[in-house]
């Protein structure tokens, strides 16, 4: 078992593991145990009351954080020339089509994001084998195959993020990150939450928010009292 440094021990120490807290002041303590040399990214663990092998009890959606992820995100857009000029004014990082297609079939990852049209997507079958793994397989569920492409590298570019429960009934995404003000961790947190609550299926009984955790890189996870959280 690694051997905690002071550092880490005194970070430790700032964290009740056996208290709740309510959103407001985890979204401060968690800046104060980031301890990383890096800007460390500020997650939720989301566990929620619902049983992923059921369809009708998955959960998955989008939404725009506020104030971003801090991210700068890479996209790529593959679409037919006529939508090229629309996906680079909106600052699109990569733009084309068979070249890129060739280039994800020779191993190329090197993006965040893939947008694509529904048009252009029975080529993209083939790809499957690379882009399912790293979870880039453009969705119109997360809204990644999409005539708007446009408003759509806006969105992505500006903060908009998909998420999706694990086969444990977990949500995991990163919303923001640690030199951001509280406030601002804050309401990304509360965004998410929100967004989360209406996509409560209707099958789903019993408990829909088991437990909430805030955390930032390598930091203590910090709970957070549901109850606390207006609506839950």
């Amino acid at each position: 078992m690694p051997k905690l440094t002071k550092k880490r021990k005194a970070i430790a120490g700032k964290v009740d593991a056996d208290k709740q807290y309510d959103l407001t002041s985890a979204s401060k303590l968690v800046k104060e145990v980031s301890y990383t040399k890096f800007d460390s990214s500020v997650d939720l663990d989301i566990r929620l009351g619902v049983d992923p092998r059921k369809a009708n009890q998955m959960v998955r959606g989008i939404v725009s954080l506020p104030h971003g992820t801090g991210k700068t995100k890479k996209v790529l857009v593959l679409c037919t020339p006529d939508k090229e000029a629309e996906a680079k004014e909106a600052g699109a990082d990569y733009v084309g089509l068979d070249e890129f297609i060739t280039k994800i079939e020779g191993g190329w990852t090197d993006i965040d994001v893939i947008i694509t049209m529904p048009t252009v997507m029975a080529k993209l079958g083939k790809l499957g084998r690379v882009l399912g793994p790293r979870n880039l397989m453009p969705n119109p569920k997360s809204g990644t195959v999409t005539m708007d492409i446009g408003r759509t590298v806006t969105e992505v570019k500006g903060g908009k993020i998909d998420f999706k429960v694990d086969k444990a009934g977990i949500i995991h995404t990163s919303i923001g990150k640690a030199s951001f003000d509280a406030n601002k961790i804050q309401d990304n947190a509360m965004e998410l939450i929100q967004m989360i609550a209406k996509l409560k299926p209707t099958s789903s009984k019993g408990t829909y928010f088991k437990s909430i955790c805030m955390s930032s890189t390598m930091s203590p996870g910090i709970h957070i009292d549901t109850k606390s959280i207006p609506g839950l």
